[in-house]
């Protein structure tokens, strides 16, 4: 079977996550330590006790890495890994960086929990919004935004055919919601998130985040997919590039998706907390099938698929 692997972002986390996988595999336990040691915080201990501490974002983006890397790694211990490529939604583009070998994991852990500090920064708490708006035809949202009064409201995450998060000012997010049910949205729901992510609120961020990301020593890979335009990098500086893009585009996860298809894929394996990208799977093509490794006995069921 031809199958790629991909990693889940921000929102995909919850209180005790990998705790099954954890007390049958010494290797979670290994990875949080590397990241804990990397943040200078017991990062394990706090996705296990602490749900507030969990949903702030400069704690949820490196634990979101370090669940995902986690879970890679027990897989790969587990059955010879040959995906055909991998790719990540948002910050998980960092995990399937990472599990390329493209990024170290420790200096990774501490990129992102820089780049989840200037995302916050960038827009006070209270004044930034993102919504998902469902049942809509994608160039409609976005027609919609363009037409859109007042503040910045744009379309930020291509999830799924009829399933695009906007975002921007919080005024303008919750009038544009208004009328894409005048528009025939069957929902408009506004997310419970501090960050309105991948629009040009994140320009500033982007900027700064570019030094960042300039003093890191990437590695060239093939197999990895961008947010930004669904393709591969040509090179180091490009993957750079990309990222730094990524924190004020959107989200091409739809693109993505057919690209992966287009490829030879057949079945895309989620590797992390949650199985938002799974479930997303056959709503971008029918074709395709996804499987999420949640816990023990899903990761021994993907095992038995791609033996």
């Amino acid at each position: 079977m031809k199958y790629a692997i991909v990693f889940p972002g921000q929102g995909s986390q919850s209180l005790g996550m990998l705790s099954n996988l954890a007390d049958n595999f010494s290797l979670v336990g290994d990875v949080f330590t590397e990241a804990s040691d990397a943040l200078g915080i017991d990062l394990w201990k706090l996705i296990q006790e602490d749900q507030d501490a969990l949903n702030q974002t400069q704690n949820t983006q490196p634990a979101m890495l370090a669940a995902g890397y986690a879970t890679y790694r027990v897989l790969a211990s587990e059955v010879e890994l040959s995906p055909l490529c991998m790719a990540g939604h948002s910050l998980g583009e960092y995990t399937a960086l990472v599990a390329a070998g493209s990024l170290d994991f420790a200096e990774g852990i501490k990129l992102v929990r820089k780049r989840a500090e200037l995302m916050q920064s960038a827009v006070p708490v209270g004044t930034g919004a993102m919504a998902a708006i469902l049942g809509l035809d994608d160039n409609k949202v976005v027609e919609i935004c363009a037409n859109a009064r007042g503040g910045v409201v744009e379309a930020v995450n291509f999830n799924s055919p009829g399933q695009v998060v906007i975002a921007g000012d919080k005024d303008s997010v919750e009038a544009t919601c208004a009328a894409m049910k005048e528009s025939g949205a069957k929902r408009a729901v506004i997310l419970p998130v501090s960050v309105p992510s991948h629009c040009s609120l994140m320009n500033g961020a982007a900027e700064e985040f570019s030094i960042s990301v300039d003093a890191i020593n990437f590695s060239q890979v093939a197999n990895v997919l961008h947010n930004v335009d669904a393709c591969v990098a040509n090179s180091t500086d490009e993957i750079k590039s990309k990222l730094v893009a990524q924190l004020h585009k959107p989200v091409l996860w739809t693109s993505t998706v057919q690209a992966m298809s287009a490829a030879g894929v057949e079945k895309l394996i989620e590797a992390g907390p949650g199985k938002v990208l799974a479930g997303l799977t056959k709503r971008i093509d029918k074709s395709l099938s996804g499987s999420a490794i949640i816990n023990v006995d899903a990761l021994r069921s993907v095992i038995e698929e791609i033996k």
